[in-house]
């Protein structure tokens, strides 16, 4: 029987997001943009939620272009409040497209998203050794200061804790408990 970390259930939606995405270092501007919204709209919720609502979120914003979402009008935003397939928070819902807008400064002031928020940790991932999930924290130093520049930046829904479910997501840190067979020592 394969060892998965403890959050993982039994749905091979989630067990596919474990065993293929989560703990994988991501350089892709889109992904990584979409993923920081869909950590965002996270909030309150459980990651689970968001992810069974995945699909319909690439579909209801374009894939996450950010160009074309930084030019959404208030009718495209009204439709989007009306999305059963979304999270229907209207502050949610404003927040990626002034994510989109920051997104974009980001990418022509440093050349890329990717260059920017992998400098939180050194351009290299930092692989945890965690014996069990209760050693894993909600936030460290490098995600306040990721959600700190992040806010200065005007990025919305980005607090310390949902920085570091990001950076757990998108490979900058691996928190895979050791028993687990995605687990890689240092």
């Amino acid at each position: 029987m394969t060892v998965r970390c403890g959050w993982v259930n039994e749905d091979p939606l989630y067990i596919e997001y474990h065993d293929h995405e989560w703990g994988v270092p991501v350089h892709d501007d889109q992904k990584l943009f979409e993923m920081l919204n869909l950590e965002g709209a996270q909030a309150g919720l459980s990651w689970y939620t968001i992810l069974k609502k995945r699909e319909n979120y690439r579909e209801a914003f374009d894939q996450f272009d950010a160009a074309l979402i930084a030019s959404y009008d208030d009718e495209k935003l009204a439709s989007l409040l009306s999305n059963p397939g979304i999270v229907r928070n209207r502050l949610k819902i404003a927040a990626v497209v002034e994510n989109a807008k920051a997104f974009l400064r980001v990418q022509q002031q440093f050349g890329s998203f990717d260059a920017y928020i992998w400098s939180f940790v050194g351009g290299e991932p930092i692989v945890n050794e965690r014996e069990s999930l209760s050693q894993v924290p909600t936030s460290t130093a490098q995600s306040d200061a990721m959600s700190k520049d992040l806010k200065k930046r005007g990025f919305k829904f980005v607090g310390s804790t949902i920085c570091y479910a990001y950076m757990q997501a998108t490979g900058m840190v691996n928190d895979h408990v050791q028993a687990c067979f995605k687990h890689q020592p240092k």
